[in-house]
């Protein structure tokens, strides 16, 4: 993985984290992925151990959760 790739849900809190990350880092370094438009995407954030949106996941594989939108639970229902 060379880009970071931040899941969220579109609530306003996941939001507003989307729009302070792509300023800190760049749209050209980062995938963004909107879990409830596309759930396919679900279970590859589960397996790199997002547990709650929005999250940010490092081209390291760290998992960095930021504040608390929802959890991944509350995303698949």
């Amino acid at each position: 993985m060379n880009k970071s790739i931040f899941y969220h849900a579109g609530c306003p809190v996941c939001i507003s984290a989307e729009h302070d990350i792509v300023s800190l880092i760049g749209s050209d370094n980062i995938e963004i992925i909107h879990l409830g438009q596309d759930q396919s995407k679900i279970k590859s954030a589960e397996q790199a151990g997002v547990q709650s949106v929005p999250a940010l996941v490092t081209p390291d594989g760290n998992v960095l959760h930021i504040n608390f939108g929802a959890s991944i639970a509350d995303v698949k229902g």
